[in-house]
């Protein structure tokens, strides 16, 4: 049996998020589109839960879900350095949840499934 977007990365997701999608296209928002803004956001939840409710090419599904993950530790490396410049210390918890995050895009490019690491930042 051939794993497909969905039975791989579907369970990932929370259902609030799901909830939060049909009710922005029920809105008029377009999936596709938002999947993608929320994706160069660096919100792979989100663009999940857009990507899961949208028709796309498989591939074309796991290339946005991957940059959606680049973008989030691209902006977590960004954070990390303005934070250690800013407090004069290394924040280097940002960086290895930054590195988890380019693991699973380079995951979900090979159509593989994703560690979760659901405990990222907590409060």
């Amino acid at each position: 049996m051939v794993d497909t977007f969905q039975t791989t990365y579907a369970p990932l997701l929370k259902e609030v998020f799901t909830i939060e999608a049909k009710k922005q296209i029920e809105q008029g928002a377009d999936a596709l589109s938002t999947a993608s803004a929320y994706a160069e956001s660096g919100k792979p939840d989100f663009t999940l839960a857009f990507l899961l409710l949208v028709e796309l090419a498989e591939e074309e599904k796991r290339e946005t879900l991957a940059h959606a993950y680049e973008r989030r530790a691209a902006l977590a490396e960004e954070k990390a350095k303005t934070y250690t410049a800013q407090f004069h210390r290394p924040f280097p918890l940002m960086k290895v949840e930054a590195r988890k995050d380019l693991l699973a895009a380079k995951a979900i490019r090979e159509g593989k499934p994703v560690q979760e690491h659901n405990n990222r930042f907590p409060a």
